[in-house]
């Protein structure tokens, strides 16, 4: 034991070294494109005012080598990336965060008109008083007052190029009618820990990712459902391990899309929620709950740039977006010709579209079948039923959740209340819980069964039934 705890406390020893060494290699890259950056930023300056200066072009700057580089950040660079104009837009990106002191030249004033110069572009956070760099902002840098080049730069900001296929940037959304170049561009919270120390994060639920991360440390076997639904799950799981094959391989590419798109349907605490999650477990995908309360807004056009954003991160992602209680939002369309329905069914439009187009794996859950809009039905690959367990399984799940810790050794009694009593896993889940907590009220270190019947008993009048 002793020789296995020095060998478990080098390897997390070497483990930190390794960490602190990517770290150091990250900060010593960056270092160097911000000074990079800092000359041509001044270069720019002094040719655009016409100050003196022994160089004529920012292209006359020597760029950093990165050819023996191997941080993080070299290494992205050197697979995605190109031309100097590109690595000039990531270095912005990354100011904001790592030396916003840097852009505080654009705070100068135009001394003519009282104002900021236009066309250095760029915002003024809402807490950060730093400058936000804008597509504007990257125009001057890059291009100056040549017209030609600035048109070149817009390919940059566009769906095709590295920064938005991979979401390593985020660009915002214009006012309406305002240039696209007033949009400002950031780096995303995943690229930046990267670039950064090394290390992505799995993303947490914040403002702009109305999304929660969800896991179980339950297994297949803890999931008793019907074999004609287990069937259709393994349809779900065969797609995401042979996608490649039957897209690439079989060439089919051409006539099927790379997503997935699956509708769970079913009373409430019959596994719809545990088997997204198993098979994400299984698979190695991150299975994302959406919270549809977060997503929906009453003001025209939110609800769409907040999908927008949600979409966007997911995207080129292994990740299975779980939209739970979906009729809140993907509800049936009406036909009555108010604002607020003409509103409504854009909204369900433009989620059609999305979902049609996501290359991810997406499933909706709802309650209700018939509360989910026809259209989106003919764009699932399959409409699975979770129907409520018959007596047979919901013994097994009272003796898979109990676990053993149950007072009585002759289990008839829980075949008898699994023959009497029709609950769904999720309500067994609640009176087991119940239960136990009565237990240990009673100094007991077994579950009893009178506490069971309890249990039940209150689970039903939540359902307007009794015992």
């Amino acid at each position: 034991m002793e020789g296995l705890q020095v060998v478990t406390a080098n390897e997390a020893e070497e483990r930190n070294v390794s960490v602190l060494s990517q770290v150091e290699a990250n900060a010593a890259t960056l270092q160097r494109e911000l000074d990079w950056f800092s000359l041509v930023l001044d270069l720019r300056i002094k040719l655009y005012f016409q100050q003196e200066s022994e160089l004529s072009s920012i292209e006359q700057i020597s760029v950093p080598e990165l050819c023996f580089d191997h941080s993080d950040y070299a290494q992205w660079i050197k697979s995605n990336l190109t031309k100097m104009e590109e690595r000039l837009v990531l270095i912005m990106a990354m100011i904001p965060h790592i030396k916003p002191q840097l852009f505080d030249t654009f705070f100068i004033r135009n001394s003519n008109f009282d104002r900021a110069y236009t066309e250095f572009g760029g915002k003024q956070g809402q807490t950060h008083s730093g400058f936000l760099p804008t597509c504007e902002t990257a125009a001057f840098v890059i291009c100056g007052e040549e017209l030609s080049r600035r048109f070149d730069i817009t390919a940059m900001f566009e769906s095709l190029h590295p920064f938005i296929v991979q979401n390593v940037l985020g660009l915002s959304t214009p006012a309406e009618r305002e240039p696209f170049f007033s949009s400002t561009f950031s780096m995303q919270v995943e690229y930046l820990n990267l670039f950064t120390t090394g290390v992505t994060e799995k993303l947490g639920y914040s403002n702009q990712f109305p999304a929660k991360l969800i896991t179980s440390e339950l297994d297949w076997q803890d999931l008793v459902l019907a074999q004609d639904v287990m069937s259709e799950i393994d349809k779900i799981r065969t797609w995401i391990k042979y996608s490649g094959q039957i897209l690439d391989d079989w060439g089919l590419s051409k006539s099927l899309k790379p997503g997935y798109r699956s509708l769970f349907y079913g009373p409430p605490g019959t596994g719809k929620t545990l088997t997204a999650t198993l098979i994400g477990a299984e698979l190695g995908l991150d299975v994302y709950r959406i919270d549809l309360s977060s997503m929906v807004s009453k003001y025209i056009g939110e609800t769409e740039k907040n999908l927008a954003n949600l979409f966007d991160q997911a995207c080129n992602k292994r990740w299975i977006l779980f939209f739970d209680e979906a009729d809140a939002l993907f509800g049936t369309r009406t036909q009555s010709g108010g604002a607020n329905e003409r509103h409504a069914n854009q909204e369900i439009a433009y989620l059609l579209q999305r979902i049609e187009d996501f290359p991810g794996i997406v499933i909706l859950a709802t309650n209700l079948r018939a509360n989910i809009d026809d259209a989106f039905s003919r764009r699932f690959q399959s409409l699975i039923y979770f129907p409520m367990p018959d007596a047979e399984q919901r013994y097994q799940l009272w003796l898979n959740m109990l676990n053993g810790h149950y007072q009585e050794n002759n289990t008839d009694r829980l075949r008898d209340i699994a023959e009497q009593y029709e609950l769904a896993g999720g309500a067994i889940a609640n009176v087991i819980r119940y239960a136990a907590i009565s237990a240990v009220q009673s100094g007991e270190q077994c579950i009893a069964f009178d506490d069971l019947r309890t249990g039940i008993d209150k689970e039903l009048r939540k359902e307007g039934r009794t015992i």
